[in-house]
């Protein structure tokens, strides 16, 4: 995984429509816009649904309706030739591949290509056998939970870790399945209730049209983002149109290590850009009217203003009452 504190995961989901050159330009595009890991699928249409099972009505508006959910996941399946091809890719390209498994055999597949990692979705968040099956292979768990109760959630954690998955190896992404998500339901503060209920790093998987949210997630402690991307949101197929176009998960991923820096160290201090302002911006003891050496200092004949290179105004009282040592002029800077 990346070194940066944010691991950014560009969703290419099944954009590829089947392609296997398009798969590799959407792997060009997830490198070139400076993600940590572009994902894929991987499933086999008759493992993940029956053949009369109802399409999502996002996949209803955006592909062929007469067309069965089988039908449609059927043409977009990646055999096992075309996942060893792009992780050689992604090797090539200097970017993590990922793939989500839908089923066991899916997961066996994937942990035999050597994956470090299984990333979870959200429709399988109570699917025991499945959860126990890649809780055993004790790897790195990125979880979804869209749909999913509180309860639901702490039931699937319950089953990976007793499965034997460290529960320092798993991160749980907020997410809606909505495609795309109202802004309304994105209920972002949700992801840091899982966090602190579960004592595990957390993140979110974002649905939404635009970038905003994801980096919002991210000054709210996420350690993982997730986003859908394709080439073009114009191409056939059911996910494209709540996808983000390449320059946009470029403007996305910029945003994100932008708030990252951002963030800081949590101590609050002056910043080393903002030091040499201390003695621009802050106020000193000024001399008022003329003083003689020895005369009292007084309210009468002192007062604050600019540079900050004097005697703080913070040392008001204790100047108050004290002697001068000196001749001052007016405007002179007070010395102690």
């Amino acid at each position: 995984m990346s070194n940066q504190n944010v691991y950014i995961i560009a969703e290419a989901g099944v954009n590829h429509n089947g392609s296997l050159q398009t798969a590799c330009q959407l792997v060009d595009a997830a490198s070139d816009a400076g993600a940590d890991a572009v994902k894929f699928q991987t499933f086999k249409a008759e493992k993940l649904v029956s053949k009369t099972a109802p399409k999502a009505d996002y996949q209803k508006q955006n592909t062929d309706h007469q067309e069965s959910q089988f039908d449609m996941i059927k043409k977009l399946e990646l055999d096992d030739d075309a996942h060893k091809t792009l992780i050689a890719y992604c090797k090539k390209r200097d970017i993590d591949f990922l793939s989500t498994p839908f089923d066991t055999d899916s997961a066996a597949m994937l942990h035999k290509l050597g994956l470090p990692l299984f990333k979870i979705p959200s429709g399988e968040i109570t699917n025991l056998p499945y959860l126990r099956t890649l809780g055993g292979y004790n790897k790195h768990i990125i979880l979804s939970t869209g749909m999913a109760s509180i309860g639901e959630v702490e039931a699937a954690v319950n089953i990976l870790t007793t499965a034997g998955t460290a529960r320092e190896k798993i991160v749980l992404l907020h997410a809606n399945t909505q495609y795309p998500t109202p802004i309304e339901d994105v209920n972002l503060l949700a992801m840091e209730t899982m966090g602190a209920a579960f004592s595990v790093n957390y993140g979110y998987s974002d649905h939404t049209t635009g970038i905003e949210v994801p980096i919002a997630a991210v000054a709210r402690g996420a350690t993982v983002i997730e986003k859908h991307f394709t080439l073009d949101k114009n191409m056939d197929g059911p996910d494209h149109k709540a996808s983000l176009e390449p320059y946009e998960l470029t403007s996305m991923v910029r945003g994100i290590r932008r708030i990252e820096k951002a963030m800081g160290d949590g101590i609050k201090r002056p910043s080393k850009s903002e030091k040499a302002n201390i003695a621009i911006a802050r106020k000193s003891i000024i001399v008022s009217c003329q003083i003689k050496k020895g005369e009292k200092i007084t309210k009468d004949n002192i007062t604050v203003k600019r540079p900050g290179t004097g005697i703080s105004p913070m040392r008001w009282d204790e100047i108050i009452g004290s002697y001068a040592t000196k001749d001052y002029n007016v405007d002179d800077l007070l010395m102690s």
